[in-house]
């Protein structure tokens, strides 16, 4: 019995390493009726065994809709150019599908073996628990219902994202957020499945990993105030908190001798939350040290830019 046909749709912008890599784990899964839609900006290149489509240099929401439009399959399973699957990933997301109540299913993107060590620290920063909810991104856990699942790695019927409207084009990133918003608007379950399971190349820590959690903070201060259902959560207020909490608190104890001792405790007891944050994800000291102060600065960088996001009237890609 011939199995239901899947299209495995690959955003980029061009097609390089990273992209090779995703088509090639694409062709060794353990599901045998998959078609792989690769979408760079512009490329004239053939690949054996997958439909190239040059969009232009649009947005990522944009390329998965041309994808969609091409696709044949009754399921779209969407994944980033620098993340591959598992062998398992289509038949274990096929499998959590199979509940009608289930609008779209993903997983976790975990940090590649083969990723440089300032990569895998920020994973380790990413995966760590001073993160919050979004720590389970980045590592298994148990399966749960979800309301934000991640762009590089999810799966659906076609037609829930054709009656969802599409992928927005204008926010990246954020997409992703705004079509799980869709699907739940639609009446669907969204669920994480711990053995859904791709591997999703880190931005290398600090630089490339920084830029990258600024975009994220800015849009979530954006979507907070504009999207609120699924992006008005306590957790995503904290690094602002901190970051407004301990500037406050430095001016008072400018200000007020006495607020000294009320900073000093709060900075130490950061400072030992992050460090044992730190300790529980790496063994060795010096990477250690790394992931402490990768945390530090993901959370000031965040807040910063959540801040920014609140702020603004609209955010420009």
């Amino acid at each position: 019995m011939l199995k239901t046909l899947v299209s495995i749709i690959i955003p980029c912008k061009g097609i390089d390493d990273y992209t090779r890599e995703c088509v090639e784990h694409c062709k060794q899964l353990d599901y045998d009726n998959y078609e792989i839609l690769l979408l760079p900006d512009d490329s004239e290149e053939i690949i054996a065994g997958v439909k190239v489509i040059a969009t232009g240099p649009v947005s990522p929401g944009k390329k998965r809709n041309i994808g969609v439009t091409n696709s044949s399959g009754e399921f779209c399973a969407f994944i980033d150019n620098d993340a591959y699957p598992r062998s398992d990933w289509l038949k274990n997301a096929l499998k959590h599908l199979e509940n009608p109540t289930v609008g779209g299913v993903g997983g976790p993107g975990l940090t590649p073996e083969t990723d440089s060590l300032p990569q895998k620290a920020g994973g380790y920063v990413l995966s760590s628990f001073m993160v919050g909810t979004l720590s389970s991104r980045y590592k298994t856990k148990q399966s749960f219902e979800s309301d934000d699942i991640h762009s590089c790695n999810f799966v659906t019927q076609k037609s829930v994202i054709e009656e969802a409207g599409g992928w927005n084009e204008k926010y990246w990133p954020g997409e992703d957020t705004l079509m799980c918003l869709a699907i739940k608007h639609l009446g669907k379950k969204l669920v994480e499945e711990p053995d859904m399971v791709v591997y999703h190349h880190r931005r290398a820590l600090f630089r490339a990993h920084l830029k990258q959690v600024s975009r994220f903070g800015e849009h979530r201060g954006f979507f907070v105030k504009k999207f609120p259902e699924n992006s008005l959560k306590a957790t995503y207020f904290l690094p602002s908190l901190l970051v407004l909490s301990f500037s406050a608190g430095a001016l008072l104890s400018f200000l007020f001798s006495f607020f000294v001792n009320i900073l000093a405790l709060g900075i130490v007891t950061y400072l030992i939350l992050s460090l044992f944050a730190a300790a529980l994800q790496v063994k060795s000291a010096k990477m250690v040290f790394i992931v402490w102060l990768g945390i530090i600065v993901t959370h000031i960088v965040y807040g910063l830019s959540f801040l920014s996001g609140l702020l603004k009237s609209d955010l420009r890609r």
